[in-house]
């Protein structure tokens, strides 16, 4: 964990929630049983790289509730520096219930996070972030979707960090249900898509927000708007990776790894986040970014819950091995 008088040198921000799965499958009508965990794209990116040695702090607002304090002792337990974590007295921590779906199907997933602690963040949030200690930002299309006081806080981080010399990375992670259209939604993401240096889309993500269909042309779109690598989600059957780090342009695809039972798909794409971002800090090609990231996604799809299946630096390092 980052020593309280440092501060930390990644950063995420964004909607922690409070998640109840149900310990059975079926209709959420008819479960009676729940069991309590963390929720969130978020900061299921931010506890990946932190279990990876990472110093990572997190940015957000939770209810002063029982949910909030239980999100703030998950994600200090994690590792995450929590001190720009606020308790907002006025408003709750939101909530979010997940079915428990069955043959690797996705999970029939329901929110109550309206008028939450977090959708009322704003600027004033990162005043107190010091962008000149920063190495990355990890970002998110969800802030800016919660309400327009997050969007502006979402671009105003962005910028901070990019003119702090900060690399940053930027997963769509759309939401349509949270925008008033969908125009908003993709101009919008786009834009701060166009402020990173890596963009991490699923490939119906990235079709759906540039109308272009081949991960070649997907990726072409948002080089053009200044990325400098654009890595596209293909679900099992791996990844593509299209940019010019390390001096040279380069274009492949990195075949999925193998899962011999698929219990739940949500955060698969956080998995592979924290798989390529956690490569390229630490110094890897692009080529080991893609697989890795490949790699931390398949062990994501094995268990029931978000975040569970990411693992420790000593878990993937026996990983890494047994690929080579």
């Amino acid at each position: 964990m980052t020593a309280p008088d440092s501060a930390p040198t990644l950063l995420t921000f964004g909607e922690a929630m409070t998640m109840f799965v149900a310990a059975s499958s079926g209709e959420l009508a008819d479960v009676a049983h729940f069991q309590r965990r963390i929720a969130g794209a978020d900061t299921n990116v931010a506890i990946g790289l932190a279990r990876l040695g990472f110093p990572v702090g997190w940015m957000s607002r939770v209810g002063r509730d029982s949910f909030g304090t239980y999100l703030r002792r998950t994600l200090e337990a994690e590792g995450l520096d929590c001190r720009h974590l606020v308790d907002d007295p006025d408003h709750p921590t939101g909530l979010v219930f997940k079915a428990r779906a069955e043959g690797g199907a996705d999970p029939h997933v329901e929110y109550f996070r309206r008028g939450s602690a977090a959708s009322h963040l704003s600027p004033a949030d990162a005043a107190a972030v010091d962008f000149a200690a920063l190495r990355h930002l990890h970002a998110t299309g969800i802030p800016p979707a919660l309400s327009a006081s997050a969007r502006a806080l979402a671009e105003h981080v962005l910028e901070r960090a990019r003119d702090a010399g900060a690399s940053i990375s930027f997963d769509p992670n759309l939401r349509p249900g949270l925008w008033a259209s969908e125009h908003e939604m993709c101009t919008t993401i786009n834009a701060l898509a166009a402020r990173a240096d890596w963009v991490l889309p699923g490939l119906a993500e990235g079709r759906r927000l540039t109308g272009l269909d081949t991960p070649h042309d997907i990726a072409d779109f948002y080089l053009e708007r200044g990325a400098q690598a654009v890595f596209i989600k293909l679900g099992p059957e791996g990844s593509y990776y299209r940019g010019s780090l390390g001096g040279r342009e380069e274009s492949f695809t990195v075949p999925g790894f193998d899962v011999a039972e698929v219990v739940d798909t949500v955060g698969a794409g956080d998995g592979f986040a924290v798989g390529a971002i956690s490569a390229l800090l630490d110094g890897r090609s692009p080529r080991e970014a893609v697989r890795r990231g490949n790699l931390i996604g398949a062990q994501a799809v094995q268990v029931i819950g978000d975040m569970e299946g990411l693992p420790h630096r000593t878990r993937l390092v026996e990983l890494e091995a047994n690929l080579a």
